[in-house]
């Protein structure tokens, strides 16, 4: 079985609500594992969080688009927006990890956390849009 589902999101944290609604009813049509659902929803909160601050400066107006395809062995994730250009897999920094609570940043652990939790990332910017693909395999 496989199903596809498309999400316009908004740029107001609020939205992530409705995003762990969706993978949450994905996830239980297509029998997902709780890791599956958990990992899936960190990275997507944390990246769309990072698109809702720094792609769109906070401006709750603006809007990406989450599509999400499921199928017994592989989930694809592609989340697209038309903020500022940003190539994660390049210009995002390596967060301090020995570094004590103390003294760590908040935040940056968004592409960390998608490189470390799902198999293959890759991005592309086309139309002014950036895009970015997810892959995890479900076997």
């Amino acid at each position: 079985m496989s199903r596809e589902i498309t999400l316009n999101i908004g740029g107001s944290p609020a939205e992530l609500e409705r995003i762990n609604a969706a993978v949450e009813e994905l996830a239980e049509t297509e029998g997902w594992p709780a890791e599956l659902i958990f990992q899936t929803t960190l990275v997507l909160e944390e990246l769309e969080m990072n698109i809702m601050n720094y792609a769109y400066s906070g401006d709750e107006s603006a809007h990406s688009q989450i599509t999400l395809r499921s199928d017994p062995k592989l989930l694809t994730i592609e989340i697209s927006d038309s903020g500022k250009p940003f190539n994660p897999l390049e210009d995002a920094k390596e967060p301090d990890l020995d570094a004590s609570l103390q003294d760590r940043k908040i935040g940056g652990l968004g592409v960390y956390l998608a490189r470390s939790l799902m198999d293959e990332i890759n991005y592309r910017r086309e139309n002014d849009r950036n895009y970015l693909t997810l892959l995890k395999r479900r076997d």
